[in-house]
């Protein structure tokens, strides 16, 4: 009886571990079969160069991006939106970490975890993008030839509606690079990249301050256009002119670096590290199968390093799309929706093969501050960048000017949205070492919002 009894429990033992190594197979199989069925080794979606040969990509619109055949990649016959969108559909070389045959295999393939990569004419799927592929253009064109990065979304619904990476190059006529080549021609600065933010990280800052110190709206500070730290007073937080006593309010339309600097010392670090992991600028945000580049921020216990890293500078690095996102979040009183790319999956024929769904991120500020945020972002428009500058757009923003390096211009940023329920977009334009934000970055956008709310 005793050796039946062993025997028994060393079955139900075999048996549970069988059970578990099912579970644990069938949950990796629904996971990474896409994965799994797109290895380069399955010749019935890639051709003999190792390249994928089924699946068409287009814009919202149906445009034609690319398209895959048993030959090679072909691409859209317009030279312009070739480049303005290579960024998202890769090369043949598949240099583009975020290109279509990279990031969207499984679904170009046509995989299914029933049938696997099967299809009965073998004609893959058509993936239909969020973007408007003349609307990359027109934002390519307004960037004109300068790094950078210009992102517009809507904050309603989470479709990137612009999704372009400057230096780009014609993905059917690559160029050839030497190896030492620094140019992150390859880069998608708006999705893979991080970058000194300057002054738009001043509305993290301003967020802090509004739910952490009660004073927030009264407090006061006297700008004489420095302010020094250390024992020597030797280290010091400078404005590009004296803005004498201001408000919250004020030294956000002013862009005033020393008030900045002083309220990050009222808020201390430790709340600064908890905003900018609050506001999402730490994470990873996947956006259908792509990764955003995660922040980095570091804020010292005091002193001069504290003041610039509340400013913007210091060590403070930020995605661009990371940061649109919490525009999205203000414009939406406190949550947004998840960025997404991918509009939908359709067979051959037109019937959807699959959808993306929408999700909401975290709160990541509360809805009383993110009224408050929203109404001094308008009065920057107002007071500082003018009205005359974005006709007709009911636009809250705010500039960045970020130091990068002593002998190089700064980067200009210019971030926000329109507050305006026929238009929800927010967005985001970076020129690297472009200048000044308002006047460089700040004309961008309107080139760019402007063909969206004509167009949309």
């Amino acid at each position: 009886m005793k050796k039946i009894e062993k025997r028994a429990i060393m079955c139900l033992l075999l048996a549970g571990v069988l059970v578990i190594g099912l579970g644990v197979f069938c949950f990796r199989y629904v996971k990474d079969g896409g994965d799994w069925a797109t290895y380069v080794a399955n010749k019935q979606i890639y051709n003999d160069k190792g390249r994928l040969s089924t699946g068409t990509l287009t814009d919202r619109n149906g445009t034609l991006l690319m398209t895959n055949t048993s030959e090679k990649m072909k691409f859209s016959d317009d030279k312009a939106i070739r480049k303005a969108t290579v960024h998202l559909t890769g090369d043949r070389s598949g240099n583009v970490a975020t290109g279509a045959n990279k990031v969207f295999a499984d679904k170009l393939s046509g995989y299914n975890p029933l049938f696997g990569t099967y299809s009965l004419h073998g004609d893959g799927r058509n993936v239909n993008l969020t973007i408007d592929a003349d609307l990359c253009t027109i934002a390519n064109d307004a960037l004109d030839g300068r790094q950078g990065t210009v992102g517009v979304y809507n904050y309603e619904t989470g479709e990137i509606l612009c999704a372009v990476s400057s230096p780009n190059y014609d993905p059917a006529n690559p160029p050839k690079l030497d190896k030492d080549d620094k140019s992150g021609l390859y880069l998608n600065r708006f999705f893979s990249a991080t970058f000194v933010p300057g002054s738009i990280f001043k509305l993290v800052t301003a967020a802090a301050s509004i739910e952490n110190y009660s004073k927030y709206a009264t407090w006061e500070f006297d700008c004489t256009g420095e302010e020094r730290y250390g024992k020597g007073k030797g280290e010091r937080v400078t404005c590009q002119k004296k803005h004498g006593r201001v408000t919250l309010e004020q030294a956000l339309a002013d862009s005033c670096n020393c008030y900045f600097g002083k309220l990050t010392e009222l808020i201390g670090p430790e709340v600064m590290n908890e905003y900018v992991e609050k506001t999402g600028l730490t994470i990873s945000r996947d956006v259908n199968g792509i990764s955003t580049a995660q922040g980095s921020f570091q804020f010292p216990n005091h002193g001069v390093r504290l003041a610039w890293a509340g400013i913007g500078q210091h060590d403070d690095m930020v995605n661009p799309c990371t940061m649109m996102t919490y525009m999205g979040a203000i414009a939406g009183g406190g949550r947004t929706v998840q960025p997404k790319i991918l509009r939908s999956v359709k067979f051959s024929n037109g019937l959807p093969a699959g959808f993306s769904w929408k999700s909401r991120t975290r709160r990541m500020i509360e809805e009383d501050t993110a009224t408050v945020l929203k109404n001094m972002m308008r009065n920057n428009v107002e007071e500082n960048y003018g009205v005359e500058n974005f006709p007709d757009l009911a636009i809250c923003a705010k500039s960045g000017t970020a130091e990068v390096q002593k002998d190089q211009k700064p980067h200009a940023w210019f971030t926000g949205f329109l507050d305006d329920q026929e238009h929800p977009y927010a967005f985001i334009v970076l020129v690297e070492k472009g200048g000044f934000g308002s006047d460089v970055a700040g004309s961008v956008a309107n080139k760019v919002l402007q063909e969206v709310v004509e167009k949309y």
